[in-house]
């Protein structure tokens, strides 16, 4: 798995988790799915995504959208 992959699966794994939450926990967990939402497109346009960092330090190999 490269870089790419692992930063959409974390992304995608995160706003299931949190829609899981919302709806056995509390709606206040929409944040999350917020956030994770506001980070892809931060990303998007800039190119800088932190979890691309952190799993890049963990050893995923790199991908070509992030560098």
């Amino acid at each position: 798995m490269n870089l790419d992959r692992a930063v959409l699966t974390v992304a995608g794994s995160v706003t299931l988790i949190s829609v899981l939450l919302v709806a056995l926990v509390s709606s206040w967990w929409l944040l999350l799915t917020a956030f994770v939402g506001l980070n892809l497109l931060q990303s998007s346009l800039t190119g800088f995504c932190p979890a691309a960092l952190i799993l890049r330090r963990l050893g995923v190999a790199e991908g070509c959208a992030f560098r």
